[in-house]
């Protein structure tokens, strides 16, 4: 079944808790403006996600899943994007506000200290090369799909995610008159671990994206405000991708494949001269033989407009109806050629056709 385009109304905690109140919270220190109920809720976040770094048991009440991950460049120099879903069982979870909290840190990199109650002044703790704290808003009767992202240099991490039922601001709505009961249980939480391997894609060798294999690529009429691009990080420029977290398609269905490529060289004109080959593979009986090709994508001076040559990147993508596919298991390799440079790279998709 096709998971549903996520139903978690994302409203941005950015105007309200910026990451400056995260790192004061880390280090056990009053922030201005912020009501006792907002930062118990915050210290009660980020304490699980300090158990899950310690190595410390910690709870999974809602069944969140890491189910997909995608690597991107982005402007700033030596960073990627990395874009990527969980999904929670809304069986789990009761309707109301929940709080979404993701910390990446080096990997293997120790917990932060707990901190010093007697220490007047403490020093601010190091900071994460990413951490953010966002509110989201569960549905009755929808499936849960969270997207959120993250930046960071070249290397390898251990990504934390926290997602715990109850607004960040400390405002439960769910809670009715007897908020004030000791005995009120509190909300259920879960804490997940990923690592992640992010490549260098600024050291000038032919290099791309992750091959994203979209259930539709949407045209944006109007640029996305610093709320909605919070939970929409597949928006890129005027376009938005609804990526597949599955590897299973019906013969009614299309392979949309897109994937960006960057670093591509350049000849005596200033032009690339780039192909890009999707091939397909069928596997059977542990071999696999070629089923079909697609026509090559040409990316060069007479196929790319001024504005394409300007963004730094090139990309292409494909379309490809599976209605010929016979149901079985397939591979689909993305040959991208540099024909200035003379190199080239090879990225790959498996995926399965059924007649259902």
């Amino acid at each position: 079944m096709v998971i549903a385009r996520r139903s978690l109304v994302v409203l941005s905690i950015a105007v309200l808790l910026g990451s400056s109140s995260l790192v004061a919270q880390r280090g056990g220190r009053s922030n201005g403006g912020m009501t006792d109920a907002q930062r118990k809720a915050i210290q009660s976040i980020l304490a699980l996600a300090d158990d899950a770094q310690a190595g410390k048991p910690t709870p999974n009440d809602l069944s969140v899943a890491w189910v997909h991950d995608d690597l991107l460049r982005v402007a700033q120099q030596g960073q990627a994007f990395v874009p990527f879903i969980l999904t929670i069982d809304s069986s789990k979870a009761a309707p109301g506000p929940i709080s979404v909290y993701w910390r990446v840190v080096n990997k293997g990199a120790p917990p932060p200290p707990p901190p010093d109650p007697k220490a007047k002044n403490p020093p601010p703790p190091t900071p994460f090369p990413y951490e953010s704290l966002t509110p989201g808003m569960v549905t009755a009767g929808q499936p849960l799909r969270i997207a959120r992202s993250f930046t960071a240099p070249a290397g390898e991490y251990d990504v934390y995610v926290v997602v715990k039922e109850g607004a960040p601001t400390g405002d439960d709505s769910k809670k009715d008159d007897k908020k004030n009961d000791k005995n009120v249980p509190a909300g259920k939480a879960s804490v997940i671990k990923q690592t992640v391997t992010v490549p260098d894609l600024w050291n000038g060798e032919l290099a791309t994206s992750s091959i994203i294999v979209a259930e539709k690529v949407e045209q944006l009429t109007s640029a996305l405000s610093a709320q909605d691009k919070v939970s929409r990080p597949y928006a890129l420029g005027a376009i938005e991708l609804v990526p597949y977290t599955r590897s299973k398609f019906s013969k009614t269905e299309q392979l949309l494949v897109f994937v960006l490529i960057y670093n591509a060289k350049m000849d005596t004109a200033g032009k690339p001269d780039v192909k890009v080959e999707f091939n397909f593979f069928a596997k059977q009986n542990g071999a696999e033989k070629p089923f079909n090709s697609t026509l090559p994508t040409n990316l060069n001076g007479q196929t790319l407009s001024a504005q394409d040559l300007a963004s730094g990147q090139l990309q292409a993508g494909q379309g490809v109806p599976l209605t010929s596919f016979p149901e079985g298991d397939y591979r689909l390799e993305v040959k991208i050629t540099d024909n200035v440079a003379k190199k080239e790279v090879k990225r790959e998709v498996n995926f399965a056709v059924t007649g259902a």
